[in-house]
């Protein structure tokens, strides 16, 4: 048994690139069943975008933008991200939660590349993304939203608000390796979040705020993202947002994929 405990970090290093890829999707199996089992998952990306959407858009809409209809083209980008925020951060909860109940205990026996029990519900969370997305977009139309970019300009923007979340999970998922309990883990994203979400431009135009808050929303990774949707989904153009807002989840996914193998690592 001592001889077989010994070898097992050395059968895990020997898994192939095709293997380690057949292990993730699995592992994306495993997590979809499991959302599928417990629907109270979806109980965010669902009702948040139906909430918010309509509360923001009434409540602000006057103020802001003169009404409703035009202020919709700044809300619902904005909304976007949040959304995409706040669902991604359940990724590194549910994970916590896992390690907690001992899941990733069985997972200490198998030779399975150590990738693959954090893509795989990475992966499996793009739909929470979609859908989230999806119901944004949906609930902005018929508020009376019409996107200037056409379908083709929402449907990119859908696209790189799956990629952000997606990207942005990574962070989430290495911070669900260090944390001690799920609850830590989720009081601290939000302490995070809704500061980068609301010292932004995702809900009022940057050239309305102090000068000081100016400088800080200009350099808001959030506020980025914020207008490469715009460019998308409102005027149908790919612009330097766009380039960056991609250069910054390519960063994000090149640092936290090995601080988040790393981290669960220390876990076996």
């Amino acid at each position: 048994m001592t001889t077989l405990t010994a070898a097992l970090p050395e059968l895990r290093a020997r898994v192939s690139p095709r293997e380690t890829l057949r292990q993730i999707l699995l592992m994306t199996g495993r997590a979809l069943q499991k959302m599928r089992r417990n629907p109270e998952q979806f109980f965010d990306v669902t009702l948040q975008p139906l909430l918010f959407t309509p509360m923001f858009g009434y409540i602000f809409g006057g103020a802001v933008a003169g009404g409703v209809s035009k202020y919709l083209p700044l809300l619902i980008p904005g909304i976007l991200v949040q959304t995409a925020l706040t669902s991604c951060m359940a990724t590194g909860v549910t994970l916590r939660e896992d390690m907690e109940k001992g899941v990733f205990d069985r997972f200490k026996s198998l030779p399975m590349s150590r990738v693959a029990p954090l893509a795989g519900p990475a992966v499996a969370d793009t739909v929470r993304y979609a859908i989230a997305t999806t119901l944004t977009i949906l609930v902005g139309l018929a508020m009376g939203y019409r996107p200037g970019g056409g379908v083709v300009g929402v449907v990119a923007a859908g696209l790189l608000v799956v990629v952000t979340a997606w990207s942005l999970s990574w962070v989430f998922t290495f911070l669900g390796t260090m944390m001690k309990s799920a609850q830590g883990l989720q009081g601290i994203s939000m302490m995070v979040l809704f500061p980068l979400t609301f010292l932004s431009n995702a809900y009022v135009p940057a050239s309305t705020l102090p000068d000081w808050l100016q400088a800080f929303v200009k350099v808001n990774p959030v506020s980025h993202v914020v207008s490469a949707l715009r460019s998308l989904a409102n005027h149908g153009t790919v612009n330097s947002e766009v380039g960056w807002a991609l250069l910054a989840c390519a960063i994000v996914v090149a640092v936290f994929v090995p601080l988040a193998v790393r981290g669960y690592r220390r876990q076996l």
